[in-house]
């Protein structure tokens, strides 16, 4: 009986992990394409609103731009003091 309730926890704890994982996954999803989905859904809301979303689309596009500038960009311990004197 016990060797079955210490296999139950192992599999919570297994569920606890990898749902972990993907929350920080999604966190780092959202920092780095978070503008681009924020302005697309604005430009969505203007559309079904009726309005013009030509600036929504505009600012989406050159946050995707900026994106894809910081995805080029070499990381690691080299820049790391360049990263920091922002």
């Amino acid at each position: 009986m016990a060797i079955k309730r210490r296999q139950h926890g192992q599999g919570m704890t297994e569920y606890i992990v990898i749902v972990a994982l993907v929350a920080v996954a999604a966190i780092a999803v959202y920092q780095f394409f978070g503008q681009a989905i924020r302005s697309q859904m604005a430009g969505i809301a203007q559309e079904i609103s009726g309005k013009s979303a030509s600036g929504a689309i505009t600012d989406a596009q050159t946050a995707a731009d900026s994106a894809k500038t910081e995805a080029t960009t070499k990381k690691g311990l080299s820049a790391y003091s360049n990263d920091n004197s922002r």
